[in-house]
């Protein structure tokens, strides 16, 4: 069976004010085909101009892009038809009702007889007392609600979300993480972009990490936590850190978190913050958790290498 998606030695190069602009650069792998797969980076990063050219937005300057198999150029038609895509962008008819606009959106895939799956959709994603409103009346989170409808309204293998739960409420982030994640479950590949690193702990059984348009980081969720510290220190305080702890320190406010590998290093923190005479507050010491893990990635202090795809179909989805 081919790859759910291949990218091979992708590249993009836009002209800007000030030259060429590298906005991808050979960038290769594949996520098989039931993977929940989370595609990772900071803004700018190249994640956004990936799907573009996975969706058939954007030209590669280089490389070639497949899904199951299918050349998203040579084509087209068969790769879009294996493709859910949920943009970040809230794009909407506003004069159409939700059930409308799922049943025209089911007419560009020649789908026709589907009311039974629009209903499962508005019933899974919470839109079923919305089905009759005008798209213009939604708030935010409904249309949200309805762009991952759209996506899924003609049963794509493949799905792909692009920021889906930017700017949302935690409700519609726990409804749509169900239905998504009972997808997946039912054979459905999923490709994730987000910001919300714990989402994507969560969910994904691999990961990519992007920067400056290369990929830096690939392995399994679990792989890439136990490469980084083991240890995180978080405790509250108002007074000036000792330099050598400050500068493995990430502060938010009062919110102090510093890794540590081992106990010897928990120690020596401690160690130095009453030294310091630092007064600290709340103290926890738990576990890394991706956040760390990208941070230091994203610091260029590691680099992890994937598993090949016979090791991955050889374990299964994580």
């Amino acid at each position: 069976m081919p790859a759910a998606i291949r990218f091979q030695n992708v590249s993009k190069t836009y002209l800007g004010d000030r030259g060429e602009v590298r906005a991808l650069v050979d960038v290769s792998f594949d996520i098989e085909a039931g993977e929940f797969f989370g595609l990772l980076g900071p803004n700018g990063a190249g994640k956004t101009t990936l799907i573009s050219v996975l969706a058939g937005l954007t030209r590669a300057t280089q490389g070639r892009v497949t899904v199951l198999g299918h050349d998203v150029i040579d084509d087209y038609a068969a790769a879009r038809r294996a493709l859910g895509i949920v943009p970040q962008e809230l794009v909407f008819d506003p004069f159409f009702s939700v059930r409308e606009t799922l049943r025209i959106q089911s007419g560009y895939f020649g789908v026709s007889g589907n009311d039974a799956w629009i209903g499962e959709l508005l019933e899974g994603l919470g839109l079923a007392d919305k089905a009759g409103a005008n798209m213009r009346q939604l708030s935010g989170g409904m249309k949200r609600r309805v762009l991952v409808a759209q996506a899924l309204v003609h049963k794509p293998p493949v799905i792909v979300l692009d920021e889906p739960t930017a700017g949302v409420d935690v409700e519609l982030r726990q409804t749509l993480w169900q239905f998504i994640a009972r997808l997946n479950r039912q054979g459905h590949t999923v490709l994730l972009t987000t910001h919300y690193l714990e989402e994507a702990e969560a969910l994904c059984g691999r990961i990519a990490m992007l920067k400056q348009g290369r990929v830096v980081a690939l392995d399994r969720t679990s792989n890439l936590l136990a490469g980084t510290a083991s240890t995180m220190l978080q405790f509250k305080t108002d007074d000036a850190l000792p330099p050598m702890v400050a500068a493995h320190a990430r502060m938010t406010g009062r919110v102090v978190q510093v890794r540590a590998r081992d106990a010897g290093e928990v120690e020596s923190m401690l160690a130095q913050l009453r030294s310091g005479g630092v007064r600290i507050e709340d103290l926890e010491i738990g576990r890394a958790d991706l956040e760390d893990v990208f941070l230091e990635i994203m610091q260029g202090g590691i680099r992890i290498e994937s598993p090949s795809p016979d090791q991955i179909r050889a374990a299964g989805p994580a």
